[in-house]
Protein backbone atom coordinates (compact mmCIF):
# COMPACT_ATOMS: atom_id res chain seq x y z
CA UNK A 1 0.00 0.00 0.00
CA UNK A 2 1.58 3.66 -0.64
CA UNK A 3 -0.11 6.89 0.10
CA UNK A 4 -0.07 9.83 2.24
CA UNK A 5 1.37 9.97 5.89
CA UNK A 6 -0.96 9.53 8.34
CA UNK A 7 -1.89 12.10 10.90
CA UNK A 8 -1.11 9.88 13.99
CA UNK A 9 0.77 13.11 15.34
CA UNK A 10 -3.07 13.96 16.41
CA UNK A 11 -3.61 12.31 19.63
CA UNK A 12 -3.05 15.02 22.10
CA UNK A 13 -4.23 18.54 22.07
CA UNK A 14 -3.61 20.95 24.84
CA UNK A 15 -2.85 17.78 26.81
CA UNK A 16 -6.15 16.37 26.16
CA UNK A 17 -5.95 12.99 24.40
CA UNK A 18 -8.72 12.30 21.53
CA UNK A 19 -11.22 10.37 22.02
CA UNK A 20 -14.28 8.94 20.07
CA UNK A 21 -17.44 9.94 21.78
CA UNK A 22 -19.96 7.33 23.41
CA UNK A 23 -23.52 7.17 25.08
CA UNK A 24 -23.81 5.77 27.68
CA UNK A 25 -27.47 4.77 29.82
CA UNK A 26 -27.30 6.75 33.10
CA UNK A 27 -29.45 6.67 35.80
CA UNK A 28 -29.76 10.34 35.07
CA UNK A 29 -30.44 9.29 30.84
CA UNK A 30 -28.03 9.29 28.03
CA UNK A 31 -24.52 9.86 29.24
CA UNK A 32 -21.18 11.68 27.31
CA UNK A 33 -18.72 9.62 27.11
CA UNK A 34 -15.46 8.97 25.64
CA UNK A 35 -13.21 6.09 23.98
CA UNK A 36 -9.62 6.89 23.91
CA UNK A 37 -8.18 6.86 20.63
CA UNK A 38 -9.86 5.99 17.38
CA UNK A 39 -9.39 2.40 15.43
CA UNK A 40 -7.15 2.39 12.29
CA UNK A 41 -9.70 0.07 10.25
CA UNK A 42 -12.40 -2.54 11.01
CA UNK A 43 -13.57 -5.90 9.03
CA UNK A 44 -16.70 -5.84 6.34
CA UNK A 45 -18.28 -7.93 4.58
CA UNK A 46 -19.66 -6.83 0.88
CA UNK A 47 -22.92 -7.46 -0.70
CA UNK A 48 -21.74 -10.98 -1.70
CA UNK A 49 -20.87 -12.09 1.98
CA UNK A 50 -16.66 -11.88 1.39
CA UNK A 51 -15.00 -10.56 4.50
CA UNK A 52 -13.12 -7.47 3.71
CA UNK A 53 -10.78 -5.44 5.74
CA UNK A 54 -11.11 -1.33 5.60
CA UNK A 55 -9.10 1.08 6.69
CA UNK A 56 -9.84 4.69 8.37
CA UNK A 57 -8.49 6.94 6.39
CA UNK A 58 -9.85 10.22 6.64
CA UNK A 59 -10.47 11.47 10.62
CA UNK A 60 -12.30 14.57 11.43
CA UNK A 61 -11.26 15.88 14.85
CA UNK A 62 -13.93 18.51 16.46
CA UNK A 63 -12.15 20.89 19.03
CA UNK A 64 -14.68 22.49 21.88
CA UNK A 65 -13.63 25.87 23.14
CA UNK A 66 -15.16 27.47 25.86
CA UNK A 67 -14.98 31.41 25.95
CA UNK A 68 -14.36 32.28 29.46
CA UNK A 69 -17.07 35.55 30.96
CA UNK A 70 -14.95 38.44 31.43
CA UNK A 71 -12.23 37.72 28.50
CA UNK A 72 -12.27 39.51 24.81
CA UNK A 73 -11.84 37.29 22.35
CA UNK A 74 -10.17 34.62 24.36
CA UNK A 75 -11.21 31.09 24.87
CA UNK A 76 -9.73 28.02 26.41
CA UNK A 77 -9.97 24.58 24.68
CA UNK A 78 -12.09 22.33 26.78
CA UNK A 79 -12.86 19.11 24.50
CA UNK A 80 -11.18 16.84 21.13
CA UNK A 81 -12.68 14.51 19.60
CA UNK A 82 -12.38 12.23 16.44
CA UNK A 83 -14.67 10.58 14.35
CA UNK A 84 -13.09 8.19 11.83
CA UNK A 85 -14.27 7.69 8.41
CA UNK A 86 -13.57 4.88 5.66
CA UNK A 87 -13.39 6.76 2.37
CA UNK A 88 -12.05 5.77 -1.36
CA UNK A 89 -10.57 8.93 -2.23
CA UNK A 90 -11.06 10.59 -5.88
CA UNK A 91 -8.27 12.63 -7.53
CA UNK A 92 -9.80 15.59 -8.99
CA UNK A 93 -7.55 15.63 -12.22
CA UNK A 94 -7.64 12.84 -14.75
CA UNK A 95 -3.65 11.77 -12.81
CA UNK A 96 -4.25 7.89 -11.50
CA UNK A 97 -1.37 8.01 -9.27
CA UNK A 98 -0.11 10.90 -6.27
CA UNK A 99 1.28 14.17 -7.70
CA UNK A 100 2.55 16.49 -4.88
CA UNK A 101 1.71 19.63 -7.62
CA UNK A 102 -1.74 18.63 -8.02
CA UNK A 103 -2.95 17.13 -4.29
CA UNK A 104 -6.57 17.90 -4.97
CA UNK A 105 -8.85 15.14 -4.35
CA UNK A 106 -12.64 15.26 -5.27
CA UNK A 107 -13.78 13.79 -1.56
CA UNK A 108 -12.35 16.05 -0.33
CA UNK A 109 -12.84 19.76 -2.21
CA UNK A 110 -14.16 22.52 -0.01
CA UNK A 111 -17.39 23.61 -1.71
CA UNK A 112 -18.86 19.40 -1.08
CA UNK A 113 -19.29 20.57 2.49
CA UNK A 114 -17.63 18.31 5.16
CA UNK A 115 -21.32 16.57 4.91
CA UNK A 116 -20.32 14.92 1.57
CA UNK A 117 -18.02 12.21 3.48
CA UNK A 118 -19.69 9.42 5.12
CA UNK A 119 -21.82 6.43 4.15
CA UNK A 120 -22.20 7.92 0.74
CA UNK A 121 -19.06 7.43 -0.37
CA UNK A 122 -17.32 3.50 -0.76
CA UNK A 123 -14.78 2.92 1.72
CA UNK A 124 -11.36 2.03 1.17
CA UNK A 125 -10.35 -1.48 1.02
CA UNK A 126 -7.25 -2.56 2.31
CA UNK A 127 -5.46 -4.28 -0.48
CA UNK A 128 -2.08 -5.00 -1.74
CA UNK A 129 -1.00 -2.97 -4.47
CA UNK A 130 -3.87 -0.13 -3.30
CA UNK A 131 -3.01 3.70 -3.67
CA UNK A 132 -4.47 4.89 0.07
CA UNK A 133 -4.55 9.31 0.75
CA UNK A 134 -4.48 9.32 4.37
CA UNK A 135 -6.60 12.82 5.25
CA UNK A 136 -8.39 14.71 8.05
CA UNK A 137 -10.13 18.19 8.71
CA UNK A 138 -10.98 19.85 11.61
CA UNK A 139 -14.19 21.29 12.90
CA UNK A 140 -14.37 24.28 16.21
CA UNK A 141 -17.75 24.02 18.10
CA UNK A 142 -18.77 25.87 21.08
CA UNK A 143 -18.60 24.24 24.25
CA UNK A 144 -20.14 25.47 27.96
CA UNK A 145 -17.58 23.25 29.59
CA UNK A 146 -15.78 25.43 31.64
CA UNK A 147 -11.77 24.54 31.51
CA UNK A 148 -11.38 23.32 34.86
CA UNK A 149 -14.33 20.65 34.44
CA UNK A 150 -12.62 19.45 30.78
CA UNK A 151 -11.32 16.39 32.18
CA UNK A 152 -14.86 15.31 34.08
CA UNK A 153 -15.77 13.38 30.50
CA UNK A 154 -12.86 11.37 30.45
CA UNK A 155 -12.89 10.36 34.06
CA UNK A 156 -16.35 9.44 34.05
CA UNK A 157 -15.77 6.42 31.25
CA UNK A 158 -16.70 4.04 33.74
CA UNK A 159 -19.62 3.07 35.21
CA UNK A 160 -19.01 2.82 39.03
CA UNK A 161 -21.70 0.69 40.15
CA UNK A 162 -19.52 -3.11 39.21
CA UNK A 163 -16.66 -1.26 41.61
CA UNK A 164 -19.30 -0.51 44.75
CA UNK A 165 -20.90 -4.65 43.95
CA UNK A 166 -17.49 -5.95 43.81
CA UNK A 167 -16.19 -4.25 46.83
CA UNK A 168 -19.00 -5.06 48.75
CA UNK A 169 -18.92 -8.50 47.93
CA UNK A 170 -15.57 -8.96 48.37
CA UNK A 171 -15.88 -6.60 52.12
CA UNK A 172 -18.84 -9.40 52.93
CA UNK A 173 -16.57 -12.57 52.28
CA UNK A 174 -13.62 -11.12 53.75
CA UNK A 175 -15.44 -10.03 57.34
CA UNK A 176 -16.85 -13.13 57.28
CA UNK A 177 -13.82 -14.97 56.71
CA UNK A 178 -12.33 -12.52 59.45
CA UNK A 179 -15.16 -13.50 62.12
CA UNK A 180 -14.64 -16.81 61.19
CA UNK A 181 -10.82 -17.01 61.72
CA UNK A 182 -10.54 -14.91 64.75
CA UNK A 183 -13.80 -17.11 66.17
CA UNK A 184 -12.01 -20.16 65.53
CA UNK A 185 -8.28 -19.22 66.13
CA UNK A 186 -9.06 -17.26 69.58
CA UNK A 187 -11.09 -20.04 71.13
CA UNK A 188 -8.68 -22.60 69.78
CA UNK A 189 -5.89 -20.85 70.58
CA UNK A 190 -7.52 -19.70 74.44
CA UNK A 191 -8.25 -23.82 74.73
CA UNK A 192 -4.76 -24.84 73.79
CA UNK A 193 -2.89 -22.40 75.73
CA UNK A 194 -4.99 -23.14 78.48
CA UNK A 195 -4.32 -27.04 78.38
CA UNK A 196 -0.23 -26.58 77.98
CA UNK A 197 -0.06 -24.27 81.18
CA UNK A 198 -2.95 -26.29 83.56
CA UNK A 199 0.02 -29.60 82.15
CA UNK A 200 2.84 -27.65 82.97
CA UNK A 201 1.46 -26.65 86.46
CA UNK A 202 0.09 -30.27 86.72
CA UNK A 203 3.42 -31.55 85.86
CA UNK A 204 4.97 -29.49 88.77
CA UNK A 205 2.64 -30.35 91.06
CA UNK A 206 3.08 -34.21 90.04
CA UNK A 207 7.02 -33.60 91.02
CA UNK A 208 6.20 -31.93 93.84
CA UNK A 209 4.10 -34.39 95.64
CA UNK A 210 5.79 -37.71 94.93
CA UNK A 211 9.31 -36.10 95.41
CA UNK A 212 11.39 -37.94 97.76
CA UNK A 213 11.37 -37.33 101.26
CA UNK A 214 7.68 -35.77 100.99
CA UNK A 215 5.05 -36.53 103.40
CA UNK A 216 2.20 -37.31 101.28
CA UNK A 217 -0.89 -39.49 101.34
CA UNK A 218 -1.40 -42.09 98.61
CA UNK A 219 -4.63 -40.47 97.29
CA UNK A 220 -2.50 -37.29 97.01
CA UNK A 221 0.17 -39.60 95.40
CA UNK A 222 -2.06 -40.98 93.17
CA UNK A 223 -3.88 -37.67 92.10
CA UNK A 224 -0.23 -36.41 91.37
CA UNK A 225 0.58 -38.98 88.87
CA UNK A 226 -2.44 -38.68 87.15
CA UNK A 227 -2.04 -35.34 86.64
CA UNK A 228 1.44 -36.24 85.35
CA UNK A 229 -0.09 -38.78 83.33
CA UNK A 230 -3.06 -35.73 81.87
CA UNK A 231 0.74 -33.92 81.18
CA UNK A 232 2.32 -36.20 79.19
CA UNK A 233 -1.10 -36.63 77.29
CA UNK A 234 -1.04 -32.99 76.61
CA UNK A 235 2.57 -32.69 75.34
CA UNK A 236 1.47 -35.72 72.50
CA UNK A 237 0.25 -33.58 70.04
CA UNK A 238 -0.36 -30.42 69.52
CA UNK A 239 1.84 -27.07 68.01
CA UNK A 240 3.58 -27.15 71.61
CA UNK A 241 5.68 -29.67 70.65
CA UNK A 242 7.45 -28.32 67.82
CA UNK A 243 8.89 -25.02 70.43
CA UNK A 244 12.07 -26.33 70.14
CA UNK A 245 12.46 -26.25 66.13
CA UNK A 246 10.07 -23.17 65.20
CA UNK A 247 12.36 -21.39 65.05
CA UNK A 248 14.99 -22.88 63.64
CA UNK A 249 16.84 -21.12 60.84
CA UNK A 250 14.73 -22.34 57.11
CA UNK A 251 16.51 -22.98 54.38
CA UNK A 252 17.81 -20.25 51.87
CA UNK A 253 17.39 -17.83 54.86
CA UNK A 254 18.88 -15.05 53.14
CA UNK A 255 16.87 -14.96 49.99
CA UNK A 256 13.87 -14.88 52.57
CA UNK A 257 15.00 -12.17 54.00
CA UNK A 258 15.51 -10.31 50.57
CA UNK A 259 12.18 -10.80 48.99
CA UNK A 260 10.82 -9.62 52.62
CA UNK A 261 13.29 -6.40 51.88
CA UNK A 262 11.54 -5.96 48.32
CA UNK A 263 8.44 -6.41 49.39
CA UNK A 264 8.72 -4.12 52.44
CA UNK A 265 9.96 -2.00 49.52
CA UNK A 266 7.53 -2.18 46.85
CA UNK A 267 4.72 -2.04 49.52
CA UNK A 268 5.84 0.76 51.06
CA UNK A 269 5.49 2.57 47.09
CA UNK A 270 2.44 1.37 46.56
CA UNK A 271 1.15 2.35 49.74
CA UNK A 272 2.35 6.44 49.43
CA UNK A 273 1.26 6.12 45.77
CA UNK A 274 -2.39 5.47 46.85
CA UNK A 275 -2.01 8.59 49.83
CA UNK A 276 -0.91 10.90 46.45
CA UNK A 277 -3.48 9.71 44.46
CA UNK A 278 -6.14 9.73 47.05
CA UNK A 279 -5.45 13.28 47.72
CA UNK A 280 -6.01 14.17 43.56
CA UNK A 281 -2.22 14.59 43.13
CA UNK A 282 -1.37 11.99 40.68
CA UNK A 283 -4.92 12.81 38.35
CA UNK A 284 -4.41 11.78 34.65
CA UNK A 285 -4.40 14.99 33.21
CA UNK A 286 -0.65 14.76 34.61
CA UNK A 287 0.02 12.68 32.14
CA UNK A 288 3.50 10.74 33.58
CA UNK A 289 2.73 12.18 36.88
CA UNK A 290 1.56 8.71 38.25
CA UNK A 291 4.86 6.57 36.66
CA UNK A 292 6.87 9.32 37.50
CA UNK A 293 5.88 9.35 41.55
CA UNK A 294 6.12 5.59 41.71
CA UNK A 295 9.75 5.12 40.39
CA UNK A 296 10.96 8.02 42.50
CA UNK A 297 8.85 6.40 46.00
CA UNK A 298 10.44 3.06 44.60
CA UNK A 299 13.80 4.63 44.76
CA UNK A 300 13.28 6.13 48.38
CA UNK A 301 11.75 3.33 49.84
CA UNK A 302 15.02 1.53 49.51
CA UNK A 303 16.09 2.60 53.22
CA UNK A 304 12.61 0.14 54.72
CA UNK A 305 13.52 -2.55 52.02
CA UNK A 306 17.55 -2.41 53.52
CA UNK A 307 16.12 -2.18 57.00
CA UNK A 308 13.63 -5.31 56.57
CA UNK A 309 16.21 -7.30 55.50
CA UNK A 310 18.66 -6.70 57.38
CA UNK A 311 16.72 -6.58 60.48
CA UNK A 312 15.43 -10.06 59.85
CA UNK A 313 18.83 -11.34 59.08
CA UNK A 314 20.60 -10.23 61.80
CA UNK A 315 17.57 -9.99 64.18
CA UNK A 316 15.85 -13.18 63.61
CA UNK A 317 17.98 -15.37 61.60
CA UNK A 318 21.21 -14.75 63.35
CA UNK A 319 23.37 -14.34 59.40
CA UNK A 320 26.49 -12.87 59.25
CA UNK A 321 27.49 -11.72 56.00
CA UNK A 322 25.15 -8.71 56.34
CA UNK A 323 27.25 -6.67 53.32
CA UNK A 324 26.35 -9.53 50.03
CA UNK A 325 22.88 -9.50 52.34
CA UNK A 326 22.40 -5.76 52.02
CA UNK A 327 23.60 -5.50 48.40
CA UNK A 328 21.35 -8.79 46.89
CA UNK A 329 18.76 -6.85 48.51
CA UNK A 330 19.53 -3.63 46.67
CA UNK A 331 20.41 -6.01 43.07
CA UNK A 332 17.69 -8.72 43.19
CA UNK A 333 14.12 -7.10 42.23
CA UNK A 334 15.16 -4.25 40.79
CA UNK A 335 17.80 -5.94 38.51
CA UNK A 336 15.12 -8.42 37.43
CA UNK A 337 12.70 -5.99 36.55
CA UNK A 338 15.18 -3.69 35.09
CA UNK A 339 16.63 -7.15 32.92
CA UNK A 340 12.70 -7.79 31.76
CA UNK A 341 12.67 -4.14 30.64
CA UNK A 342 15.68 -3.75 28.56
CA UNK A 343 14.90 -6.70 26.65
CA UNK A 344 11.27 -5.42 25.79
CA UNK A 345 12.59 -2.11 24.95
CA UNK A 346 15.34 -3.60 22.44
CA UNK A 347 12.62 -5.86 20.84
CA UNK A 348 10.40 -1.85 20.52
CA UNK A 349 13.99 -1.04 19.57
CA UNK A 350 14.33 -3.14 16.74
CA UNK A 351 10.97 -2.39 15.27
CA UNK A 352 12.57 1.16 15.12
CA UNK A 353 9.18 2.17 17.24
CA UNK A 354 8.62 5.46 18.63
CA UNK A 355 7.64 3.87 22.02
CA UNK A 356 11.36 2.98 22.70
CA UNK A 357 12.55 4.29 25.46
CA UNK A 358 15.58 6.62 24.71
CA UNK A 359 19.24 6.62 26.19
CA UNK A 360 18.75 9.85 28.43
CA UNK A 361 15.31 8.06 30.11
CA UNK A 362 17.64 5.05 30.70
CA UNK A 363 20.55 6.92 32.34
CA UNK A 364 17.67 8.51 34.74
CA UNK A 365 16.72 5.18 35.52
CA UNK A 366 20.35 3.82 36.06
CA UNK A 367 20.92 7.12 38.22
CA UNK A 368 17.47 6.33 40.25
CA UNK A 369 18.64 2.91 40.75
CA UNK A 370 22.88 3.10 41.79
CA UNK A 371 22.71 7.24 43.08
CA UNK A 372 19.24 6.55 45.14
CA UNK A 373 17.89 3.42 45.82
CA UNK A 374 21.25 1.39 46.63
CA UNK A 375 22.78 3.93 48.70
CA UNK A 376 19.66 3.82 50.36
CA UNK A 377 19.50 -0.01 50.93
CA UNK A 378 22.98 0.30 52.76
CA UNK A 379 21.61 2.99 54.69
CA UNK A 380 18.87 1.18 56.00
CA UNK A 381 20.68 -1.85 56.41
CA UNK A 382 23.15 -0.20 58.87
CA UNK A 383 20.66 0.81 61.28
CA UNK A 384 18.55 -1.91 60.57
CA UNK A 385 21.80 -4.36 61.74
CA UNK A 386 22.02 -1.73 64.78
CA UNK A 387 18.66 -2.38 65.91
CA UNK A 388 18.22 -4.47 69.14
CA UNK A 389 18.41 -8.45 68.06
CA UNK A 390 15.16 -9.80 68.75
CA UNK A 391 14.82 -12.25 71.85
CA UNK A 392 12.94 -15.35 71.03
CA UNK A 393 10.09 -16.43 73.10
CA UNK A 394 11.66 -20.41 73.03
CA UNK A 395 15.07 -22.11 72.96
CA UNK A 396 15.91 -23.73 69.75
CA UNK A 397 17.08 -27.43 70.37
CA UNK A 398 20.47 -28.33 68.92
CA UNK A 399 19.15 -31.94 67.56
CA UNK A 400 15.91 -31.25 64.80
CA UNK A 401 12.92 -32.89 65.66
CA UNK A 402 11.85 -35.47 62.99
CA UNK A 403 8.42 -34.49 61.52
CA UNK A 404 5.69 -36.63 61.06
CA UNK A 405 4.45 -38.02 58.27
CA UNK A 406 2.00 -35.70 56.48
CA UNK A 407 -1.60 -36.38 54.71
CA UNK A 408 -1.40 -35.26 51.18
CA UNK A 409 -3.71 -32.04 51.82
CA UNK A 410 -1.22 -30.70 54.41
CA UNK A 411 1.66 -31.15 51.78
CA UNK A 412 2.87 -27.95 50.55
CA UNK A 413 2.50 -27.84 47.09
CA UNK A 414 -1.52 -28.32 47.85
CA UNK A 415 -1.48 -25.60 50.72
CA UNK A 416 0.38 -23.00 49.00
CA UNK A 417 -1.74 -23.60 46.04
CA UNK A 418 -4.93 -23.57 47.69
CA UNK A 419 -3.83 -20.42 49.90
CA UNK A 420 -3.53 -18.13 47.08
CA UNK A 421 -6.89 -18.42 46.17
CA UNK A 422 -8.80 -16.10 47.93
CA UNK A 423 -6.51 -13.57 47.58
CA UNK A 424 -6.96 -13.55 44.21
CA UNK A 425 -10.46 -13.76 44.46
CA UNK A 426 -10.57 -10.67 46.67
CA UNK A 427 -9.04 -8.53 43.57
CA UNK A 428 -10.67 -10.31 40.87
CA UNK A 429 -13.38 -7.86 39.71
CA UNK A 430 -10.97 -4.79 39.97
CA UNK A 431 -8.01 -6.36 38.36
CA UNK A 432 -10.22 -6.41 35.08
CA UNK A 433 -10.54 -2.96 35.08
CA UNK A 434 -6.90 -2.84 35.44
CA UNK A 435 -5.88 -4.60 32.85
CA UNK A 436 -8.42 -3.06 30.64
CA UNK A 437 -6.84 0.36 31.29
CA UNK A 438 -3.54 -0.60 30.84
CA UNK A 439 -4.37 -2.44 27.68
CA UNK A 440 -7.62 -1.07 26.21
CA UNK A 441 -6.89 2.45 26.48
CA UNK A 442 -9.40 3.27 29.01
CA UNK A 443 -8.73 5.80 31.98
CA UNK A 444 -8.69 4.51 35.53
CA UNK A 445 -9.08 6.84 38.22
CA UNK A 446 -11.25 5.00 40.64
CA UNK A 447 -8.42 5.61 43.36
CA UNK A 448 -10.76 4.98 46.19
CA UNK A 449 -11.89 1.46 44.99
CA UNK A 450 -8.19 0.83 44.76
CA UNK A 451 -7.57 1.46 48.20
CA UNK A 452 -10.56 -0.22 49.84
CA UNK A 453 -9.12 -3.09 47.68
CA UNK A 454 -5.99 -2.95 48.89
CA UNK A 455 -6.73 -2.94 52.67
CA UNK A 456 -9.14 -6.07 51.71
CA UNK A 457 -5.99 -8.10 49.82
CA UNK A 458 -3.58 -7.40 53.00
CA UNK A 459 -5.85 -8.58 55.26
CA UNK A 460 -6.85 -11.86 53.19
CA UNK A 461 -2.85 -12.32 52.57
CA UNK A 462 -2.32 -12.00 56.57
CA UNK A 463 -5.49 -14.44 57.73
CA UNK A 464 -5.02 -17.40 55.00
CA UNK A 465 -1.20 -17.16 55.89
CA UNK A 466 -1.99 -17.63 59.55
CA UNK A 467 -4.27 -20.28 59.32
CA UNK A 468 -2.65 -22.33 57.14
CA UNK A 469 0.63 -21.91 59.37
CA UNK A 470 -1.65 -22.92 62.58
CA UNK A 471 -3.12 -26.10 60.93
CA UNK A 472 0.65 -26.63 59.97
CA UNK A 473 2.45 -26.30 63.19
CA UNK A 474 -0.53 -28.35 64.60
CA UNK A 475 0.72 -30.95 62.25
CA UNK A 476 4.20 -31.28 63.89
CA UNK A 477 5.60 -29.37 61.26
CA UNK A 478 7.85 -26.47 62.06
CA UNK A 479 9.14 -25.55 58.47
CA UNK A 480 6.77 -22.52 58.15
CA UNK A 481 8.70 -19.73 56.76
CA UNK A 482 8.70 -20.08 53.52
CA UNK A 483 5.38 -21.69 53.37
CA UNK A 484 4.15 -18.27 55.28
CA UNK A 485 5.25 -16.18 52.07
CA UNK A 486 4.72 -18.79 50.07
CA UNK A 487 0.90 -19.08 50.59
CA UNK A 488 -0.47 -15.77 49.58
CA UNK A 489 1.96 -15.09 46.99
CA UNK A 490 1.18 -17.76 45.22
CA UNK A 491 -1.65 -15.67 44.16
CA UNK A 492 0.19 -14.21 41.46
CA UNK A 493 0.20 -17.47 39.85
CA UNK A 494 -2.98 -16.79 39.09
CA UNK A 495 -2.92 -13.43 38.62
CA UNK A 496 -0.15 -14.42 35.79
CA UNK A 497 -2.95 -17.35 34.86
CA UNK A 498 -6.01 -14.87 34.45
CA UNK A 499 -3.66 -12.44 32.34
CA UNK A 500 -3.27 -15.17 29.96
CA UNK A 501 -6.74 -15.62 29.94
CA UNK A 502 -6.98 -11.87 28.99
CA UNK A 503 -4.70 -12.12 26.48
CA UNK A 504 -6.47 -14.48 24.55
CA UNK A 505 -10.25 -13.62 24.73
CA UNK A 506 -10.10 -9.52 25.35
CA UNK A 507 -7.23 -8.58 23.21
CA UNK A 508 -6.62 -8.81 19.41
CA UNK A 509 -2.95 -9.26 19.05
CA UNK A 510 -1.30 -11.29 16.58
CA UNK A 511 1.94 -9.66 16.43
CA UNK A 512 5.02 -11.28 18.40
CA UNK A 513 6.57 -8.54 19.70
CA UNK A 514 3.08 -6.43 20.97
CA UNK A 515 2.71 -10.33 22.58
CA UNK A 516 6.19 -10.35 23.85
CA UNK A 517 5.30 -6.68 25.46
CA UNK A 518 1.93 -7.83 26.75
CA UNK A 519 3.14 -10.87 28.33
CA UNK A 520 6.96 -9.68 29.62
CA UNK A 521 4.52 -6.12 31.80
CA UNK A 522 2.24 -8.57 32.82
CA UNK A 523 5.09 -10.63 34.33
CA UNK A 524 6.65 -7.76 36.43
CA UNK A 525 3.50 -7.17 37.52
CA UNK A 526 3.03 -10.29 38.78
CA UNK A 527 6.39 -10.76 39.82
CA UNK A 528 5.80 -7.34 42.56
CA UNK A 529 2.77 -8.62 43.15
CA UNK A 530 4.45 -11.82 44.30
CA UNK A 531 6.68 -9.63 46.70
CA UNK A 532 4.11 -7.73 48.11
CA UNK A 533 1.44 -10.53 49.26
CA UNK A 534 4.27 -12.86 49.93
CA UNK A 535 5.85 -10.58 52.67
CA UNK A 536 2.61 -9.68 54.06
CA UNK A 537 1.56 -12.77 54.89
CA UNK A 538 4.96 -13.62 56.29
CA UNK A 539 5.01 -11.10 58.27
CA UNK A 540 1.48 -11.70 59.41
CA UNK A 541 2.62 -15.23 60.65
CA UNK A 542 5.62 -14.52 62.08
CA UNK A 543 3.99 -12.06 64.82
CA UNK A 544 1.22 -15.13 65.24
CA UNK A 545 4.49 -17.86 65.47
CA UNK A 546 5.64 -15.52 68.14
CA UNK A 547 2.84 -14.15 70.13
CA UNK A 548 1.43 -18.18 70.56
CA UNK A 549 4.62 -19.22 71.71
CA UNK A 550 5.25 -16.48 74.27
CA UNK A 551 1.78 -17.94 75.78
CA UNK A 552 2.45 -20.77 76.69
CA UNK A 553 5.03 -21.82 79.82
CA UNK A 554 7.59 -23.66 78.33
CA UNK A 555 9.30 -26.32 80.47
Amino acid sequence: MRGLTPPLLCRILDNLPVGMVRMREDKDGMVKTYERGYPIGFKGADTAGEVKYLINNHLRFTILYHEDVGTANLARIVGFEVEPFSIKHRRSSTLTTWDPADPALRTCEPERGLDALGPGEPPQEAAPGEEVYFTHDFVYRASDIRWASRWDTYLHMTDTQIHWFSIVNSLVIVLFLSAMVALIMLRTLHADIAKYNNAAAAAAAAQAGIAPGASTSSAAANAAEALADAADAAEESGWKLVHGDVLRQPANYGTLAVYVGSGVQVLGMISITMVFALLGFLSPANRGALMTAMLLLFSFCGVAAGYASARLYKGVFRGSSLRTQTLRTALTFPGVAFLVFMILNTLIWGQHSSGAVPFGTLFVLCFLWFGISVPLVFVGSYFGARAEVVQDPVRTNKIPRQIPEQPLYMSAPVTVLLGGILPFGAIFIELFFILTSMWLHQFYYLFGFLFLVQLILAITCAEIAIVLVYFQLCAEDYTWWWRAFLTPASSALYLFSYATYYFFTKLDITKPVSAALYFGYMFLFSYAFFTVTGTIGFLASLWFVRSIYSSVKID
